[in-house]
């Protein structure tokens, strides 16, 4: 559950970012709003994935799909132009945010010598 938090949270950061762009410096009021709900949602998703993903590497799962998400928007929508290279980068970047989930860490809970919370008493 917290991957597909964090996944859902980059998502919303990517709507925030291309919120940000759209608001005119933030004098547009619909864009505006948007930016401000997104960043919220995105914000208090990472902080809830990062109770139990490594924060290093729910901050760069988090930012790396964002931007991601964010430029592969702005390519479909014209905004950007389409080009062999920023594929490959992109699809770079995915490999590297695919890489970070299959390789094994440490168990949070391990490592800071608690209990996992399912074993705690209330």
């Amino acid at each position: 559950m917290p991957w597909i938090v964090l996944l859902i949270s980059a998502v919303f950061e990517a709507v925030w970012a291309t919120a940000l762009g759209m608001s005119d410096g933030l004098t547009r009021p619909v864009p505006a709003a948007v930016f401000g709900v997104a960043l919220a949602v995105s914000m208090v998703g990472l902080g809830w994935a990062a109770k139990h993903i490594p924060m290093g590497t729910a901050y760069a799962v988090w930012v790396g799909v964002g931007a991601a998400l964010t430029v592969l928007y702005a390519m479909a929508s014209g905004a950007e132009a389409v080009s062999v290279g920023k594929l490959v980068f992109l699809t770079g970047i995915i490999a590297a945010v695919v890489g970070l989930k299959l390789v094994p860490g440490k168990d949070p809970d391990k490592a800071s010598g608690k209990a996992p919370e399912h074993a705690r008493e209330n």
